[in-house]
């Protein structure tokens, strides 16, 4: 199973929102990581063949998605950023709703949707009305529907928004085990999300690819650039004017600061060991 990007490109009138992406997928879980506006939510809508290229193409299997029609949105699980709900729903009435919608037998609907429901510590709750429901259990009820038609391919637009710690790790060891034989490719601004979960990761800014590939190898290109240093009074304020800070925490009455910066920032810093906070933070200081 492959799905590619070849010279992907959209555009708005005069903007550009994807600039000739290429990519290739394979089952495997993929995080786009990027700052608003960057083009993920638009990448995903083209994949999911929502939004028509403006040129270039998505193909599955070697077929243009345009070409496969249906047969391809049979495939796909999309989890928007902004999930719309039938507030008078019930949460199992709900997930029956979108199994007729996708097609599905009524029969093996109701079986899934019990069992998504138990998947997602739904189930007790499964006749409560969702307006009764907190956020992170819309956003559980949402990850749950793109899953009823077991897609080979799903694309999920922040789908950890609203859940809380426990929850975020529940759901990404699920994801895990769902992403064995399907493409998964995820968008959040949770860069530990991203960086537990994501076999590749994608870094994109102004609609550009920049970086794809293992964490590991992404992160080779900060190598050097990420520091730590101790810092007291005005020099602290000073540090934290001319460079990107990552963190700041206080030890035995100085400032820790980590700083991410091609130019060693003071005379004391000590080099230390990226991560991929550090990276978003590299490549998208000035839209932090």
């Amino acid at each position: 199973m492959q799905l590619t990007l070849d010279r992907l490109t959209k555009q708005y009138g005069d903007k550009t929102a994807l600039d000739r992406i290429d990519a290739v997928f394979r089952p495997g879980i993929y995080g786009l990581l990027g700052a608003n506006g960057a083009g993920k939510t638009t990448l995903m809508r083209l994949v999911c063949d929502i939004l028509k290229p403006t040129s270039g193409e998505v193909a599955f299997n070697g077929t243009n998605i345009r070409d496969l029609g249906e047969r391809y949105r049979s495939v796909i699980g999309y989890l928007p950023q902004d999930f719309g709900y039938y507030p008078n729903f019930t949460a199992m009435n709900f997930l029956l709703y979108m199994a007729s919608l996708k097609g599905l037998n009524a029969g093996y609907a109701k079986k899934k949707s019990l069992e998504l429901l138990e998947t997602f510590g739904l189930f007790a709750v499964k006749d409560k009305k969702i307006k009764t429901f907190s956020g992170g259990m819309k956003r559980r009820l949402g990850i749950a529907q793109t899953l009823l038609n077991n897609p080979q391919i799903l694309i999920l637009d922040e789908p950890t928004a609203g859940l809380d710690p426990k929850e975020r790790v529940k759901f990404r060891s699920l994801l895990r085990s769902f992403a064995e034989d399907k493409i998964v490719i995820l968008s959040t601004h949770i860069v530990t999300d991203v960086e537990y979960i994501a076999d590749e990761i994608l870094v994109i800014k102004g609609g550009t690819l920049l970086k794809k590939g293992a964490e590991s190898t992404i992160l080779q290109e900060i190598a050097g650039k990420v520091w730590e240093c101790r810092a007291a009074g005005q020099e602290a304020e000073r540090l934290e004017t001319r460079f990107a800070v990552c963190s700041r925490k206080r030890e035995n009455g100085e400032a820790v600061l980590r700083i991410v910066s091609d130019e060693k920032p003071c005379a004391a810093a000590v080099s230390a060991a990226p991560c991929l906070e550090d990276l978003y933070l590299y490549y998208f200081q000035r839209e932090v």
